[in-house]
């Protein structure tokens, strides 16, 4: 089982309340400055619970440098005040970076979620070839 320190704890807290606060600041049709907070709260809770070094090596790797540059400049347009159209551009750079990952989150959520329409719905989402019900 892989051990979990007391700082990647506190980076952990540090993220979950960068999202509250993205997700409220959206949910207040777009408060710059609740999504300013969170996208500061996100991202520096990111680097604490990977470390700066292995953060800068996930943004500006090669193949997903346009990726970073969308997600990034999206952050960069909500710190501006322009949080509507930051946040979208944010929305695009994160697709972008964390496609790979979808289905791996889908194929999880469909083996955690017992319905029988949602669990179909995340299978074929996933892209599994597993058809057991």
């Amino acid at each position: 089982m892989i051990e979990v320190t007391d700082f990647q704890k506190v980076g952990v807290g540090l993220t979950g309340f960068g999202l509250f606060f993205i997700m409220f600041g959206v949910l207040l049709y777009f408060d710059s400055v609740l999504l300013a907070f969170g996208n500061v709260l996100f991202l520096s809770g990111l680097a604490v619970i990977i470390g700066l070094r292995r953060t800068f090596q996930f943004f500006f790797q090669r193949q997903k440098l346009r990726a970073s540059t969308f997600f990034l400049g999206g952050v960069a347009l909500v710190l501006l005040r322009w949080p509507i159209i930051g946040m979208a551009v944010e929305a695009y750079g994160f697709v972008l970076l964390f496609r790979s990952f979808f289905p791996v989150v889908f194929g999880f959520l469909g083996s955690f979620i017992n319905i029988p329409f949602m669990n179909s719905l995340f299978t074929k989402l996933s892209g599994s070839s597993n058809t057991m019900v």
